[in-house]
């Protein structure tokens, strides 16, 4: 499942993983910034990590190619007109060998439990293509925060991974804070969705911007606040 643009009319709601999100945060952070090979992005409002060749180019042929096999037009939490998310995505096949040896190296990394993450998604781009900004963390607000609630709450962190280096365009923007990364095969981000209190964090709004030359391949794995459940 993937979130979209929340109505900014309206804040979300106190969540009730505002505790248990606030420590996963102080976990997984601690535990970051005592990883020589993690390399924190140098701004206040969001945490932001990078891991650079994360994956091999023989990981990152497979995801694509697991990427492929899967791809159909992307969803969004809500229905919005237009061009706003172009994409093609799809949940890979999390028996694959080189899918459950990536897992186990974002736990490790992270030090989250196993059963809080969701399944890896692994997302197309086309020339033209595009994510307009968004976020991952769930809008307590909307319709559908009942079921993710009962799923395995808030979305604590995200990591995204680059499987190849796109000829042009395709960067990740991090709309609020002018932050923005451009595609390196293999290499990881990673941010936290909410701020160190717990309650969700706008700063993380983010986009992925249009592919000008080339395709574009990702794949997205997001952690919750407690054992999720599809």
């Amino acid at each position: 499942m993937q979130a979209a643009n929340p109505d900014p009319k309206t804040a979300p709601r106190s969540t009730p993983d505002r505790k248990a999100l606030a420590r996963v945060g102080e976990s997984v952070r601690a535990r970051l910034a005592a990883d020589p090979s993690v390399y924190r992005v140098p701004v206040d409002r969001a945490e932001i990590f990078a891991v650079g060749d994360f994956l091999d180019s023989r990981e990152c042929a497979q995801l694509m190619r697991l990427t492929d096999a899967v791809a159909r037009p992307s969803e969004l939490t809500r229905d919005i007109e237009g061009d706003y998310r172009t994409s093609f995505s799809g949940d890979v096949d999390r028996e694959d060998a080189v899918v459950r040896a990536v897992e186990r190296r974002l736990y490790d990394l992270l030090g989250i439990d196993q059963t809080w993450g969701e399944t890896i998604q692994g997302q197309r781009y086309h020339p033209g293509q595009q994510f307009k900004e968004h976020c991952d963390w769930f809008d307590t607000n909307a319709a559908y925060w009942p079921s993710v609630a009962a799923a395995g709450g808030q979305r604590s962190w995200t990591g995204m991974i680059y499987l190849n280096a796109v000829e042009e365009g395709g960067v990740t923007e991090f709309t609020r804070i002018g932050v923005t990364i451009p595609p390196q095969a293999g290499a990881l981000l990673l941010w936290n969705n909410n701020r160190p209190d717990g309650t969700v964090n706008w700063d993380t709004m983010h986009a992925a911007l249009p592919v000008t030359r080339g395709e574009k391949y990702v794949i997205t794995k997001w952690f919750r606040s407690r054992r999720w459940g599809a």
